[in-house]
């Protein structure tokens, strides 16, 4: 089997591109090899500098349409041979010319327990704060593959994190990154490098 090139796509402080970057001598005939940033100055960029990891800032406002953005990422993608795409906090949505590129081989970390608080608008600190809100005493984090539906693609891992009584979205947040999202997307990662996909 052939070198995983993998490429990571961030929209802020790359904590998960972080926890791959921590996690990368495990995966088996991989290296990242990019990341692409949705906007310039974030900390992400600061990570892959200090590695030496190529990285390209492709900004939305800067084309005109979402298929002109879509095909910019897909252009990226194409040029460093990737293999694996995973969304690390990326809050742009991959466009039908990307998804087709790459069906199967992009994957996201998402903060809940998909089906749970998932979908437009749960990001961030809005999906703890749901969860918070509704009550429940269980969250955890998920990571899927990325199809046409926000976070609707075939759940890979999940693992789930204990909701305490004094919680706040932000205690949440951190505990759901550190439990759970630094655990299983480094292990999905390793997944796809050591069997070349995802059965």
């Amino acid at each position: 089997m052939g070198l995983t090139k993998i490429a990571v796509l961030c929209s802020g402080g790359g904590t998960n591109f972080q926890a791959l970057l921590d996690a990368a001598e495990k995966f088996e005939n991989g290296t990242i090899d990019l990341l692409i940033a949705s906007r310039p100055g974030i900390m992400a960029l600061e990570r892959a500098k200090a590695r030496g990891i190529p990285s390209v800032v492709v900004s939305r406002k800067d084309y005109a349409t979402a298929e002109e953005y879509d095909e910019a990422i897909c252009a990226q993608l194409d040029s460093y041979n990737i293999s694996l795409v995973v969304m690390a906090g990326f809050l742009q949505i991959i466009g039908a010319k990307t998804l087709k590129a790459y069906e199967d081989r992009i994957i996201n970390i998402h903060p809940s327990l998909i089906p749970s608080f998932c979908g437009s608008g749960f990001y961030g600190l809005h999906v703890h704060k749901a969860a918070l809100e509704y009550g429940v005493k269980v969250s955890g984090a998920t990571v899927h593959i990325v199809n046409n539906i926000v976070d609707g693609g075939r759940i890979l891992l999940q693992k789930a994190v204990e909701v305490l009584p004094n919680d706040t979205p932000e205690s949440l947040q951190l505990r759901v990154m550190e439990e759970a999202e630094w655990d299983i997307l480094p292990k999905a990662v390793a997944m796809f490098c050591k069997e070349g996909s995802f059965k």
